[in-house]
Order: C-alpha cells, then structure tokens, then sequence
C-alpha cells in the first residue's frame, strides 16, 4: 500500500476528479452532491467556474466538504495598503516601442509576501466586464502565514523563475518551482509558503529569507484550455496525463485568519475565525493544477522553413473570434533543429497579437545578451521585433547540421490578441526598464548586391 504525502497529485487536465483526505475515509457523500447531513458533519459547499447552463463539455464546478463553510467572515473592507496591482489601464502608459525589462529587483529590506509583492506590468481590458488580461510580476521575501488569497477577476497562470511555492489551496497541496507552472481558477483560496532554494541574508534581522521571482498571466473571459491539436492528431505538446490536480489536505484549525481579494482591480481583506483551508474531501472537475514544463513533447520542422510559434502553445484562453486567443502561454523549450537551407534564428517579424516575453532560465537563442533570467520583453501590436545583429550573422553563416538549441534554457511567450499598455510602475518606478535596448538591432548591415547594369 503507497504511503500518502502532502504533495500526492491526481494526474489528467479537465478531468473529474474525487478525491478525500486520507485521515476521514468515506468522507465523500455517496451518490448525491448536498445529503441531508453530510459525513462527519461537514458541509456541502459548490463552487461554480463556469454558468450553471453553459454547455457540458465548458461546465466547471466543484462540490467541496468543509468542516465550516467560507461564507462564515467578517465584512470585507478596502485594503488601504498601497500595493503595485493595478487595473486601470486608462491611468497608464502607451507605447509602440519595443521594451525590454533588466530583472526585476526582488526586496530585501521589508518583508514582502506573494500578495504584496503582485507588480503589474501591462494589461488591457475591463475587469468589471470580464474582458482583458494582466500580466504581472511576483517579488516576494515572506510566507503568508494565517492568511488566504482568492482572485474574483480571474485566473492566474504562475510562472516561478526563482525559488519554490508551497502553495496551500482549498484542493490541497501544489509545490511549484521553477520550469513548471501553475494555474489558480478565479475564486479558488490558496496561501503561498517561500522554501527552498534562493536565499539572502538580512543584515539588518540577522537572519535568512527566502526570495522569490516569478511571472503572472491573469485572464478575465475565460478559462485556460489545451489547445486543439488539428492535424497534429490525438498526441502531442502538452499531454493531459502529465497535468497533476492535488488531491484533499485539511487543517482544522480554529485561529483567526485573514482573507484577501482581488475584487474589480483592487484588494480588500476580511477577518475569519478558522482556516478557510479546512475542506476534507471533494470532487469535480474545477481545481488547481500544476504542470512541468520539462514534460512537453515539441514539434518542429524536419525539413525546411519555421513552423509558426503557435506549435510551442501550452495552454490557451479562447476568445470569441474562432482560433484567436485572449491569451496563450508558449515555451521555447530545448528541441533539435535540422532544417535545410534555412534561417533557422527565429524570424524578423511584425504580429497583430500583444508578446511578452519572460525567461525562467539559460539564454534565449535570438538575443545570447541582454535578455536575462527574471526580466523580461514586450513587442506590441505591429511593433517589430527579431534576432539582434549577432544572432542573424550566426545564423546565416553557420554550417547546418543537426544542433540543439535552447539546451538548459527556457523562454516563455504569454501572447494576446489584446493591445496592451504598461503601468508606471513597469516604465518607470521600477528603473529596469532598458532604454537601450533598439541598440541590438543597429548593427544589422545593408547586405543587398545589385550590378549597376541590373538598375
């Protein structure tokens, strides 16, 4: 018989789950969702991500067993905390140029948590509409110790660069580090846990934190999807089955705890008198989930030319004009090349989707220098962009023989069809921001030949 952990995990993506600690067997009610009394005197509770009547196979619900349910909090009130999480995009800043980001700088004098330390970046649309997105950094030196976050807008999409999340959710347990990723649905109360591996020392306290660097993409409309694979077939990309929903850890603890929400843009905390992470068993098919990056099966060209950058798609967000995505999360991840006769860099390029770029490790293989691990770059609508001067002189002098590239390193592309504007934060506050950064592309010599007799 397997022994249980904290981090066991059900593998499989949209699939309906049921699961329940294994400290109360048989906690699950048999066949019906709300009994008169449930076992062990839990309670039913759902939770809706979806319409109660949006078609079957978009329909998202969960039913969990809680020993007290979240609706037992004192009123919400305004967090007069000034935090970097914005939503106002008419407050902020548009620009067509192409940026690009140095690290973002993670705090050491104060102690910061995974909420406080949300920085907004850039983002577009209308929370109170459900229409947009957000793309947000995380920098963070602390736990969230008797406290909870939830997200009323959306989902987040978390992408760690440095250091481990343990991530305590309704659902049970994630541990998330760096080349994997993991998605919290809108609504779902979670607390973020800093472990191990980057630490600083603390000259001021004496002691050691933790530090922690990641990416957020946040979606309004929709939820995150697999991509359909079309021609591909039934296998490829990101597998289902590599997909892991964890299964239910409760606490019964009876101390207060504090509740935040990110609620129309803007954060508001609530007093409660037990763990909002008490549910001991569930079931349903809306839940967190992790994935490893390291676990995607790419697909490439074998014989000549680029396949576009939608073959590396992870997951997607759907909008409402058919094969065009609110957002897509892309990888860049180590692969082999053997195209003949091709410029095998990426392409030089002008898009109508929004690219944001960001690098969990290694170097990206069209810009070797300046584009490091922890920041990040962003090519707007229209906005050219592509390999800087060393990368196309590499490229189109180099003997073609079968290489692989990108190894030891990944780059990640969240991808919209929305026009995105950066916060002051990002463009100025936070004093990363390359200004130098059209300079990689100066060198690009005028190659063209002609004979004067050809004019």
């Amino acid at each position: 018989m397997s022994i249980m952990t904290d981090y066991d995990y059900m593998s499989g993506f949209g699939s309906h789950f049921s699961s329940e600690d294994h400290r109360c067997p048989k906690s699950l009610p048999v066949g019906q969702n709300s009994p008169q009394k449930c076992p062990y005197g839990l309670y039913a509770e759902q939770l809706s991500g979806s319409a109660f009547t949006a078609p079957r196979k978009e329909n998202l619900r969960s039913w969990l067993y809680r020993i007290r349910p979240s609706v037992m909090h004192e009123p919400f009130k305004l967090l007069e905390t000034e935090t970097e999480l914005r939503n106002d995009w008419n407050e902020q800043l548009s620009s067509p140029n192409q940026m690009r980001w140095m690290p973002f700088h993670i705090p050491t004098e104060n102690d910061i948590n995974f909420v406080e330390g949300i920085h907004t970046v850039c983002g577009s649309g209308e929370v109170r509409t459900r229409d947009g997105i957000a793309i947000h950094v995380y920098l963070c030196n602390t736990s969230m110790p008797l406290s909870a976050f939830y997200n009323s807008d959306g989902d987040f999409l978390i992408v760690p660069q440095k250091g481990v999340l343990d991530i305590i959710t309704e659902f049970g347990k994630l541990k998330v580090g760096p080349n994997e990723i993991c998605v919290i649905p809108q609504g779902i109360r979670y607390s973020v846990k800093l472990t191990e591996p980057s630490r600083f020392f603390n000259s001021q306290t004496t002691s050691s934190q933790s530090i922690e660097r990641g990416y957020i993409l946040e979606v309004y409309n929709n939820h995150f999807q697999l991509p359909d694979l079309g021609p591909i077939g039934a296998n490829g990309l990101a597998n289902p089955r590599d997909f892991k929903t964890p299964v239910a850890w409760f606490e019964d603890n009876e101390q207060e705890f504090q509740i935040f929400v990110k609620y129309q843009g803007r954060l508001f905390s609530a007093k409660q008198s037990h763990s909002p992470f008490n549910v001991v068993a569930w079931h349903g098919n809306y839940a967190p989930f992790k994935y490893d990056l390291s676990k995607f099966m790419v697909i490439n060209s074998v014989s000549f030319d680029h396949c576009d950058p939608s073959i590396f798609t992870v997951l997607t967000c759907p909008g409402l004009r058919p094969g065009t995505a609110i957002a897509d999360f892309v990888i860049f991840p180590p692969r082999w090349v053997v195209q003949e006769h091709t410029f095998r860099p990426p392409y030089y390029h002008r898009n109508c989707m929004s690219e944001f770029m960001g690098l969990i490790l290694g170097k990206y293989e069209a810009k070797e220098n300046g584009f490091l691990p922890g920041g990040a770059t962003l090519h707007s609508i229209m906005t050219p962009h592509g390999p800087d001067y060393n990368c196309f002189e590499s490229g189109t002098n180099t003997q073609l023989i079968p290489e692989k590239v990108a190894d030891g390193t990944q780059a990640f592309m969240f991808e919209s069809s929305l026009s995105l504007v950066v916060t002051k934060w990002a463009a100025k506050t936070c004093q990363k921001l390359d200004k130098r950064y059209f300079e990689c592309w100066k060198g690009l010599k005028k190659n063209f030949r002609v004979k004067s007799n050809d004019l």
